[in-house]
């Protein structure tokens, strides 16, 4: 092989991959927010969980794309173990759809494709046009990449040898082909050069099936590298897409025969008949698996067991049937949903503190994961408060509402400045920022005040305690005083000389953002107390 024919296949697969990616993020960036619809749409039914795996992988043309993101959504809480598996198996069926778009061959007509795609992707007037422009270019290139693979491997005709032995020894081609998926991380490129290789008569229909295997087992290793780092929920879900892939492989292997022969039946074109071979994986491989989701998933545990990690995203007691069947329990169900966001910011205050005083860096991805969860929540509770406000409600629950409303806001905030701290955190460690230590005690003497507030606010909305609620107000006032006094011994420190001036300008923005935090549990404080005096009024 000349360097030139090696440039060629690399420039080709190069090609070929950014094809799929130009036409997946097109094809994302045209279905808008109805990605995030879909996720949101799933039950605990596995066959919906399949079905919302193939729709997103068809929209942004990458499996590894959907389960990496679906091993993100486990880790936020955003998806259960079991969701994830029928995602996964929908995704293996969902990227088939691009070796069947390869096995069209219509190379002639992709440079004009390109032409015309650039004509919306330059003029187009709306974005959607653009989005058009963009995913007919990628399609195009998608063609262009074949085309050039095609022409590179077109020596390999004289070394057929090689690829005989896959014909004779399935497990050579199925290991073949994982290892060059995971190198190139694309099953469909790799698919696609399969596809190639067998059009251009390298590869006999005996030989190019144990390489599809592969390329399905090789494609787990871009969730499994994703999954490092994360907690053992989205380890689960890697491991599920591995066992699922691996078993499936070892089962058609097993019936090597047969599938073969159900394959030859589809078509008379090798690249149609490969294109088939990997769809009818894909789709018989869930329909075995589907029926036994709950042992399978059981497996996984047992090999990987649950640690409590993950944290469950979106409302745990809101249920829009109470605003209609009880208007009162939705008004609790509101305020039970803002105490449980209030702890999660709770949450996030203490492992901000772990963070500075443990160094731990953990908590960066634990912070800003609980961040997406209190985001998620202030969504639903403000759209689940809007709802009931329609409804005619006695004058002491729309005014509680209205306050719980308001609440919202600051235990977001709550969160936004803990996001803040946590951020600083990172910066410090990646500037290897140092405090002295005399302004490390004075950093946890403020943070065990702020974080003081925020305990005993959402203490006093969870019982209407205003005892609690009086102690936070307090609390702001310390809050207050120490955040001036040590803002200007710092700043007395830095004049000396005795402190680093870039982890003072960091010193400085934690006191401001934990000054903020008090605020906010002191607002939280004053809606119990007001709550508490409509109440009374009431009585």
């Amino acid at each position: 092989m000349t360097t030139g024919l090696f440039f060629n296949l690399l420039g080709g697969v190069g090609l070929f991959l950014f094809g799929i990616k130009l036409m997946g993020e097109s094809l994302q960036d045209l279905a808008g927010d109805r990605m995030r619809r879909l996720i949101s749409a799933l039950t605990s039914s596995p066959v919906k969980a399949v079905i919302v795996g193939a729709l997103i992988t068809a929209l942004i043309q990458s499996s590894s794309a959907t389960t990496v993101m679906t091993a993100s959504f486990v880790h936020a809480g955003l998806m259960t173990l079991k969701q994830s598996v029928g995602v996964i198996m929908g995704a293996a069926i969902g990227t088939t759809i691009t070796a069947q778009l390869i096995a069209f061959k219509i190379q002639e007509f992709a440079l004009p494709l390109i032409g015309f795609g650039m004509l919306f992707a330059v003029f187009g007037r709306s974005k959607r046009q653009k989005f058009i422009g963009n995913c007919i270019v990628g399609f195009g290139l998608l063609f262009v990449g074949m085309q050039t693979m095609e022409n590179a491997t077109f020596f390999l005709r004289d070394r057929q040898d090689i690829f005989l032995a896959f014909q004779h020894h399935p497990m050579l081609g199925v290991l073949a082909g994982t290892v060059l998926t995971m190198l190139v991380q694309s099953s469909s490129a790799t698919v696609g050069l399969t596809i190639v290789m067998a059009s251009q008569g390298l590869l006999t229909i005996d030989s190019a099936i144990p390489i599809l295997f592969g390329d399905n087992i090789g494609t787990t290793i871009t969730a499994v590298l994703a999954s490092v780092g994360l907690n053992r929920s989205a380890r689960q879900s890697a491991l599920a897409h591995v066992l699922f892939k691996v078993i499936g492989v070892l089962l058609f292997l097993a019936f090597l025969g047969p599938f073969r022969q159900l394959v030859l039946l589809t078509s008379t074109d090798i690249a149609r008949q490969l294109a088939n071979a990997h769809t009818i994986f894909n789709v018989l491989n869930t329909l075995l698996f589907l029926p036994f989701v709950e042992p399978f998933v059981r497996l996984v545990r047992a090999i990987v067991p649950d640690d409590g990690g993950a944290i469950l995203m979106g409302p745990r007691f809101l249920d829009r049937n109470l605003i209609s069947a009880s208007p009162i329990a939705a008004v609790e169900a509101v305020r039970k949903e803002l105490v449980r966001m209030g702890l999660l910011t709770l949450d996030m205050i203490r492992d901000v503190r772990t963070a500075f005083l443990e160094n731990d860096r953990r908590m960066i991805d634990q912070v800003l994961q609980t961040e997406k969860v209190v985001n998620e929540l202030t969504r639903e509770i403000m759209s689940f408060s809007t709802d009931l406000m329609q409804v005619s409600l006695p004058p002491v629950l729309s005014s509680s509402l209205s306050f719980y409303v308001n609440g919202v806001g600051d235990v977001e905030r709550i969160g936004d400045h803990a996001e803040n701290l946590i951020e600083l955190y990172e910066y410090k460690i990646e500037h290897n920022l140092t405090f002295s230590d005399l302004a490390t005690k004075e950093f946890e003497v403020m943070m065990d005040l702020s974080e003081k507030a925020v305990r005993l606010s959402v203490e006093a909305l969870d019982t209407a305690d205003d005892m609690k609620a009086k102690q936070v107000l307090k609390l702001e006032d310390e809050i207050d005083a120490m955040e001036r006094d040590l803002r200007k011994r710092h700043i007395d420190r830095l004049n000396q000389g005795v402190c680093n001036p870039g982890a003072g300008v960091i010193f400085i923005d934690i006191l401001s953002n934990l000054e903020r935090v008090g605020d906010h549990a002191n607002n939280i404080a004053l809606i119990v107390k007001d709550i508490n005096v409509i109440r009374g009024k009431e009585a």
